[in-house]
């Protein structure tokens, strides 16, 4: 089996390209609305040709190998949405010239296997992660992790609406985005997106400062608003929200732009899917940042395609996520999952 650093160029060009024909689907929605006469066509044809770029440049580089995501082809294959089918080929042409219908459908499948039954090695990925991020115009990421032994070893994030400048404004879009990726033990970097050469690497954290940056999604379809802001309160701390969609939120605490993510659940029982946090997850534990769930455990990636015995996500500042797991606990905010989840 290769090892992460033997993965970590396909996955870098994978998301690299993923994340440009994201870009140029995002930059002209209005035009793919018209071609299929859906309002939220866009991130679908987007969101299905990120992925048939992904699988075909990892299984081009490394052969066969697991990739556990969220879509398959067969929306596109129904003749009643010949119009997403074709506008997603012409998106992913962008960047894979000359792709054939079949190629580009047989492509998106190699992205719908499940988790390994022998707990072997495989990737997960997220495709576009902060949907409504895309269709406002604003962030979202390309997320692609490789998971050994029930943890993410490597994890690639694509922003491309993500400056790499830290103080420039969260709901600010630029024209070059971010790339960030870490390698287990190896800490965790970010790029332009065009040029990974000159990385830079990111953390350790620094003094938190007062108020706190606290990272949260624009809408409030997984999370409490309220919620999360008892929990700051309990702990004795002041916050100002940094508000944008997908797992770009692990990317901001992880370069110290934000100090927290809650992710706390807003119905009983649901389950975390690992595409949507894999990535994130060992960029943030990478850069010297605490990720746990709203319990304090740690995420299993091991129990296949959900976090089933995981309940929410935390990731903050070392010095910070102590005090944030107490809140949730002393306030009863997480219910415990039905397994305890592994020491």
């Amino acid at each position: 089996m290769a090892t992460p650093e033997q993965h970590l160029q396909p996955a870098l060009r994978a998301v690299t390209l993923a994340s440009r024909l994201c870009r140029s689907v995002q930059a002209r929605l209005d035009q793919v609305r018209a071609i299929t006469k859906d309002d939220k066509s866009p991130v679908t044809v987007a969101d299905f040709a990120s992925q048939a770029v992904i699988c075909h440049t990892l299984r081009q580089a490394l052969g066969p190998v697991p990739i556990v995501g969220e879509e398959s082809s067969a929306f596109l294959r129904e003749d009643a949405h010949a119009a997403h089918r074709r506008a997603a080929i012409d998106a992913a042409r962008e960047v894979w010239p000359g792709v054939a219908e079949d190629q580009f459908l047989d492509a998106i499948d190699a992205g719908a296997a499940d988790p390994p039954a022998d707990g072997g090695d495989f990737w997960t990925l997220d495709p576009i992660d902060g949907t409504k991020g895309f269709l406002r115009g604003q962030q979202y990421a390309v997320s692609l992790s490789l998971i050994s032994a029930g943890r993410p070893v490597l994890g690639v994030l694509g922003c491309p609406n993500l400056a790499l400048d830290h103080t420039a404004p969260i709901d600010g879009l630029t024209p070059q985005g971010t790339l960030f990726w870490a390698i287990a033990g190896q800490g965790a970097f970010e790029s332009v997106l065009s040029d990974t050469s000159a990385r830079r690497r990111l953390g350790p954290p620094g003094p938190l400062p007062s108020p706190l940056r606290l990272c949260s999604s624009v809408e409030e379809a997984h999370t409490k608003g309220d919620t999360v802001a008892e929990v700051l309160q309990h702990a004795a701390h002041t916050f100002i929200p940094l508000r944008l969609d997908g797992q770009g939120k692990y990317a901001v605490v992880a370069r110290g732009q934000g100090d927290a993510y809650l992710r706390l659940p807003s119905k009983k029982g649901y389950i975390e899917r690992i595409w949507d946090h894999a990535a994130g997850v060992i960029i943030a534990q990478e850069a010297g940042r605490i990720v746990t769930d709203a319990l304090g455990h740690p995420l299993d990636f091991s129990r296949g395609r959900g976090l089933d015995v995981n309940r929410g996500i935390v990731a903050a500042h070392p010095a910070l996520h102590p005090a944030l797991i107490a809140s949730i606990r002393d306030l009863g905010l997480a219910d415990p999952p039905s397994a305890a989840p592994n020491a």
